[in-house]
């Protein structure tokens, strides 16, 4: 693998623990949204690095939102890192969770729970999605409200595009009133992801999904008895999934 150096241009804390990190690496060649690359720092018993998504198109400030995991080996060491800390960037971007790799569809559902968020925030940073869908339902599944990143750029996403952009925050420990409350299976279940959507899923959607595993499983199932399925390329379907670990 080949890396360039990167600098800390910016530090975003949104909650304790949970971060962006806004990094300057020119010389990482040219991705799409929805790729990830690899952060990581050179230590005494060797070099720690692994793959964020990027939260960011290319270019030469590169954003990466990012959850300490208290127990992990590279987390802790990139939460402690502030303005003008250098670290590695891979120099190649890699991964498949990319609307050039998805299905043709009216809406676009793009579905995170917690820093799954990320590939999305790329995206929808670009002219692709909006002028690719005729509407775009982000839902955000976390366990507190102060886990709900993003929120200024997200207002301005739903001033600027209205009735074209749907955000659906889903809060699993809390009540919030602008939030759907319980796991986002739940509120599929239950019909108020569909209702404060304003969308139902059909199979003129594509779906795309990053983050727990266990929530992924459990959706893919319920949207499959809805007549849904996983898009490949020789067999076109509307589900694109990305797990995160």
């Amino acid at each position: 693998m080949k890396w360039t150096r990167g600098v800390v241009e910016k530090k975003t804390i949104w909650a304790d623990g949970l971060f962006t990190l806004e990094i300057r690496a020119p010389g990482v060649a040219h991705f799409e949204p929805g790729q990830f690359l690899q952060l990581g720092i050179e230590r005494e018993d060797g070099h720690l690095h692994r793959p964020y998504s990027v939260a960011s198109p290319h270019g030469e400030v590169l954003d990466f939102f990012i959850v300490l995991v208290e127990e992990g080996r590279l987390t802790p060491h990139l939460w402690k890192m502030d303005v003008g800390d250098q670290l590695d960037v891979s120099t190649r971007a890699a991964g498949s969770f990319t609307l050039s790799k998805s299905p043709s569809a009216s809406v676009l559902w793009l579905i995170a729970t917690g820093t799954g968020l990320a590939p999305y925030i790329a995206m929808l940073r670009t002219r692709t999605p909006w002028q690719r869908y005729s509407k775009i339902v982000l839902v955000h599944g976390v366990r507190h409200g102060t886990d709900l990143a993003y929120q200024p750029e997200l207002a301005q996403w739903s001033a600027m595009h209205g009735e074209k952009f749907a955000y659906v925050p889903v809060v699993s420990r809390e009540q919030l009133e602008a939030a759907l409350s319980g796991r986002i299976t739940h509120c599929l279940a239950n019909g108020s992801l569909e209702s404060m959507a304003g969308q139902p899923f059909t199979t003129d959607c594509c779906v795309m999904m990053c983050g727990n595993p266990d929530m992924l499983n459990e959706l893919i199932s319920m949207l499959g008895e809805r007549g849904l399925r996983k898009h490949k390329s020789k067999e076109p379907g509307q589900i694109v999934v990305e797990r995160y670990w």
